[in-house]
């Protein structure tokens, strides 16, 4: 991993560091996190439904065994 230093108007820094205290991480986490959603590989245009992926987190492991409940309210046919 690599060092950088970056300057921050004083506002910019203090909501980043409350960002990062309600997410339980750093700042310097926060910012990477940040960089990497800003870095992501453009959406191919053949399947525009692709820029959702990995846009939510159920945080259940089961979650792709019960996408139908979750979607249409109901289980598998």
């Amino acid at each position: 991993m690599l060092r950088t230093q970056i300057s921050l108007e004083r506002d910019m820094y203090t909501r980043a560091k409350a960002a990062a205290r309600q997410q339980g991480v750093s700042v310097a986490e926060l910012m990477r996190r940040a960089l990497a959603s800003a870095l992501r590989p453009a959406v191919s245009t053949n399947q525009p439904w692709m820029r959702f992926a990995g846009t939510f987190e159920s945080r259940d492991a089961g979650s792709s065994r019960s996408v139908d409940a979750v979607v249409y309210g109901r289980g598998r046919p």
